[in-house]
């Protein structure tokens, strides 16, 4: 199995700055797809102390694990950063594929794949490849934008977050200093000033507590009053959708939507907090923050438990966890329970099916941050929230609002009629006041969720239909080249590069697709969305910059590239290419391989010739991408 390996600081910034230059794009993202701000619209929100310049975020997850992963997020738009969830048990056995976007969205783990102290140094050199660009200057941002928050996610239980090295974590991410102060000796000295920018040495005071399902009342209040009384930590607590209980979620789901298919067990509402359970513990936490002067409030919500029915995942796993459009109608039905029982006293950030068609609705009811993951994970990846903002601004212009509040107040009306025009003044005029807001906040959840069950979108008939395939199978070379495995990766592991054709190495395609191994974690996502068959971070050329890995990795087909010199292994031989050498070295890793000598001289040809011209390609100066930058 494939594991994920950090970037170097230095080569990051450097390919950073030099793609944008160079190809008007960063980590392969467009640059018209950057989320860059609109002076005539201020877009900001406050989340427990902070402002944020927009209400959107990337969820705890697979885009915000690496440092790239979250430059993307933030060019996406993302200024509520939902890091990736951290335990204790950072060593853990992922199942592969975990990913499964085929319809409406399923995993079986989304949990953290680097070391504690691997994840501390991701999130600053995010922290701090973000500042580089908001000083350079170089994105034109609008005046505010650079407003950005970064909230950490922690779990599992007390015992864990108790521990030693977590709260090593938790205090790194409260006091960078010294983790900044190494990485900027790392800086090159191409990017000049730059390396001397003030760096926030406090990465982040705020913190969302993800819990294991089945996790005991008793035990999630206790995690969340440590971590605000002992730590200071403004806390917002991750909420099963189970919360609803069997019979209305059953009803919503199998009666309503019509995901009959979807099974969940008996055992999630038995091990699950209920609804008075929560309503207790919350209500006693929000009286602990208000007495520390700390924020407080709740996630919407975390994935759905549900038994296994899909040829995905390894059999082996007994449940998988549902998102998409069916987890944004529980959820919805959840804040408006959470905002009968509690108001405005308790504050909700949401997760839960977001996409361009809700993004706007969810933003109407006062929800902060509003975050999507399984969106993201779909064709075009990081450059979909674009359109979120796209719409979110048409709404914003046809109520004449120019602020998220007065957004809010008019977004329907003032008797929740969307049709009956703006609630309050015009634009420009005297802002709404806070209990406004917060009484139109309560209007606008209960006109959307009123009717949403009914709504075909998120609808089973609506979401069974799959990615279409050719009935083709992918080669080590050629392919439709339709790069909808480049986005969709969310660690930005897939890319393009120019192989001429030859006579030695005949392609049809001037573009070809290869796979940045040290970034992928064969999630299989890549798989879902091309049209070809064998997934391409299976069958396109893996290459490694790192000689262990590449060895770690065997027996499977894979390129390790290195200065002067690129070996590949291919069916259990490896051949190898160095400057200046004239023919290729095989050498057996395996059982002896079938054919005579004549057959495998043959072959050693031709991987000769495969891998001079990859090694060129990849490396030629025209070139931007991972193995350009560490070579």
């Amino acid at each position: 199995m494939a594991h994920l390996a950090p970037y170097p600081l230095a080569a990051l910034a450097r390919r950073m700055l030099r793609e944008l230059e160079q190809r008007e794009a960063i980590f392969d993202l467009p640059a018209r797809k950057f989320v860059r701000g609109d002076p005539r619209r201020d877009l900001s929100v406050r989340f427990h102390g902070h402002t944020a310049a927009t209400p959107f975020g990337p969820a705890a997850g697979p885009n915000t694990q690496l440092a790239q992963n979250i430059v993307l997020s933030w060019l996406a738009g993302g200024r509520v950063l939902e890091l990736k969830t951290v335990q204790v048990n950072d060593r853990l056995t992922i199942p592969r594929p975990c990913i499964d976007m085929q319809t409406v969205g399923y995993n079986v783990e989304w949990s953290q794949e680097l070391t504690l102290e691997e994840s501390l140094e991701e999130y600053a050199k995010a922290a701090m490849l973000i500042r580089i660009l908001e000083a350079s200057g170089v994105l034109g941002l609008a005046p505010g934008m650079e407003r950005t928050v970064f909230d950490l996610s922690v779990g599992y239980d007390l015992a864990g977050i108790r521990s030693e090295r977590v709260q090593a974590f938790i205090r790194g991410m409260m006091d960078a200093a010294p983790t900044i102060e190494r990485l900027r000796c790392e800086l090159p000295a191409e990017i000049g000033l730059l390396r001397d920018l003030d760096f926030p040495d406090r990465i982040s005071g705020t913190v969302t507590l993800s819990t294991f399902h089945g996790c005991p009342p008793r035990e999630i209040e206790g995690i969340a009053e440590f971590l605000m009384r002992d730590l200071g930590l403004a806390c917002v607590v991750k909420l099963n959708p189970t919360l609803l209980g069997p019979g209305a979620l059953r009803e919503l789901l199998h009666e309503q939507l019509g995901y009959t298919d979807v099974a969940v067990p008996d055992d999630a509402f038995a091990k699950d907090t209920t609804w008075e359970q929560a309503v207790d513990f919350l209500g006693r936490l929000a009286d602990v923050a208000a007495s520390l002067g700390v924020g407080f409030g709740v996630k919407l919500t975390n994935t759905l438990i549900a038994l296994n029915h899909r040829s995905v995942f390894p059999p082996s796993e007994r449940v998988m966890y549902l998102s998409g459009p069916p987890l944004h109608v529980l959820a919805m039905h959840l804040a408006r329970r959470v905002r009968r029982t509690f108001g405005d006293r308790i504050s909700i950030s949401f997760s839960a099916g977001v996409e361009r068609a809700n993004f706007a609705n969810a933003v109407a009811l006062g929800l902060v941050p509003v975050t999507a993951c399984t969106d993201l994970l779909k064709t075009g990846g990081y450059g979909r929230p674009f359109g979120y903002f796209e719409e979110l601004g048409r709404r914003m212009d046809a109520v004449g609002a120019a602020t998220i509040d007065e957004f809010i107040v008019r977004a329907y009306g003032p008797a929740g009629d969307a049709a009956a025009g703006p609630a309050s003044g015009q634009a420009g005029g005297v802002p709404p006041t806070s209990e406004e807001v917060a009484a139109a906040a309560l209007r606008n959840t209960e006109r959307y969720v009123e009717g949403l069950a009914s709504d075909p979108r998120y609808a089973a008939p609506r979401n069974r239909k799959t990615p279409r395939k050719i009935g083709r199978r992918l080669q080590l070379f050629d392919c439709l080249t339709c790069d909808k495995c480049i986005p969709v990766c969310p660690n930005d592991a897939n890319f393009t590069f120019v192989l001429p054709s030859s006579a030695e190495v005949p392609v049809t395609e001037r573009r070809q697709i290869a796979t940045f191994a040290d970034f992928c974690n064969d999630c299989g996502n890549c798989d879902t969305f091309c049209p070809e068959d064998g997934g391409p971070y299976l069958l396109k050329p893996r290459i490694f910059v790192s000689r262990e890995r590449w060895l770690r990795d065997a027996p499977r087909d894979a390129i390790l590239v290195e200065p002067g010199a690129i070996t590949g292994r291919f069916a259990g031989v490896e051949y190898r290419v160095a400057d200046g050498a004239g023919a290729a070295v095989a050498e057996p890793v395996g059982p002896a391989q079938p054919g005579g000598a004549a057959q495998q001289s043959a072959a050693a040809a031709r991987y000769h010739h495969i891998l001079r011209r990859l090694k060129d390609a990849l490396l030629a100066p025209s070139e931007v991408n991972y193995v350009t930058e560490v070579l």
